[in-house]
């Protein structure tokens, strides 16, 4: 089912902004290696439950957790 493996992907990008703190959202997307659309989707999850903070800077976007 769709909605699992999404939420299992905003698990993968939780944990990684949990170790690794404020990171890009291109970098975050590479070293967990989550497909582009699926990391969007986990993205939005995230940020639906308040859990994110998001920074534009510049052209860079950057995650970390609230």
């Amino acid at each position: 089912m769709m909605n699992d493996e999404i939420g299992e992907a905003a698990g993968v990008v939780w944990t990684f902004l949990n170790a690794k703190g404020e990171t890009s959202a291109s970098r975050i997307c590479k070293e967990t290696k989550l497909e582009a659309k699926l990391f969007q989707r986990a993205v939005g999850w995230l940020a639906k439950e308040n859990k994110l903070l998001i920074k534009q800077q510049g052209r860079t976007e950057y995650l970390s957790l609230r």
